[in-house]
């Protein structure tokens, strides 16, 4: 089995076009070619979904070498005891490759697993797996992966996430129907809660933050994603196919454009004029700052 090398990429999926500004800020994305909301991994991840996951999933990740033998055997007591499979002891780097193999869940498989799990350590960081994770990871839905899962339920980046929101997330993954809305939030709540209550016994935040996350809502239905230059994203996609553009855009010119030319779109079309666009260009620098495509 060593012998045969991972796959590179070891992912072979479908990923949203994704537009930002010249600061990484969101202006736009559009589904999947398989109709998955999931962005193509920016490499960096959020400090509090990245606790929330190793101490919800895998307490030893930073030192095992892809396989935990104490979760397998702490598993298989559990297994033994319930009379049933409560617990597989997977770890981080064994998720993930199940994840990319998307096979049934037998023993033989799981062997498979552990074998690619370590061949994985071997080729990659702790925070290149982390990464590959939370990239590819399902969030209830048709939401796949921390980015469009940040924004599909919570409105926001990653980066802004709070600490309830981060444990929220972590916890999905492995329950990703218990997102549905109406369905199953108490149980949610309650993995979420119980999680929040573990991070705070390891010392990651003060009592008071604590009481406010317990007391932080549940998501709802999910929300709507930027289209702050749809036009220039669709242009972009014909010319380079569906991927993660990084543009010269500014996020506050370009609201500030589309906001004029929608105020006075009615007043234009008195006129028959029933169209309108705007491109904003940087004398210095030549760069585009914002793109109207039509109101």
């Amino acid at each position: 089995m060593f012998a045969v090398s991972l796959d590179d990429p070891l992912f072979h999926v479908s990923y949203s076009p994704v537009l930002y500004d010249f600061q990484g800020k969101l202006l736009g994305a559009a589904v999947a070619a398989d109709g998955q909301w999931r962005f193509p991994g920016t490499g960096s991840l959020n400090d509090k979904f990245v606790a929330s996951l190793i101490e919800a999933e895998d307490r030893r990740f930073r030192f095992h070498p892809g396989v935990d033998p104490l979760a397998i055997g702490r598993a298989i007591v559990s297994n033994i005891r319930g009379g049933r499979v409560v617990s597989g002891g997977s770890t981080i780097t064994m998720q993930t490759i199940r994840l990319a193999r998307a096979r049934a869940r037998t023993l033989p498989e799981k062997i498979v697993e552990a074998i690619l799990a370590v061949r994985l350590e071997i080729g990659r960081s702790k925070d290149e797996i982390l990464s590959l994770y939370a990239a590819n990871a399902p969030f209830g839905a048709n939401v796949v992966g921390l980015e469009a899962a940040s924004w599909r339920w919570y409105g926001r980046s990653p980066d802004d996430l709070s600490w309830a929101e981060a444990a929220t997330l972590a916890v999905l993954p492995n329950s990703p129907a218990l997102i549905h809305p109406g369905r199953n939030r108490d149980a949610l709540r309650d993995k979420r809660d119980a999680l929040l209550k573990k991070l705070f016994e390891r010392g990651h935040f003060d009592e008071e933050t604590l009481s406010l996350s317990l007391a932080e809502s549940l998501p709802g239905e999910p929300l709507p994603l930027p289209r702050l230059a749809p036009h220039l994203l669709d242009r972009l996609v014909k010319e380079q196919g569906a991927k993660a553009f990084f543009t010269t855009i500014d996020i506050e010119i370009q609201e500030r454009v589309r906001s004029i030319l929608n105020r006075n779109s009615a007043r234009f079309a008195e006129n028959g004029i029933m169209n309108g666009a705007c491109i904003v260009i940087n004398t210095q620098t030549g760069e585009t700052a914002a793109y109207a495509g039509n109101t």
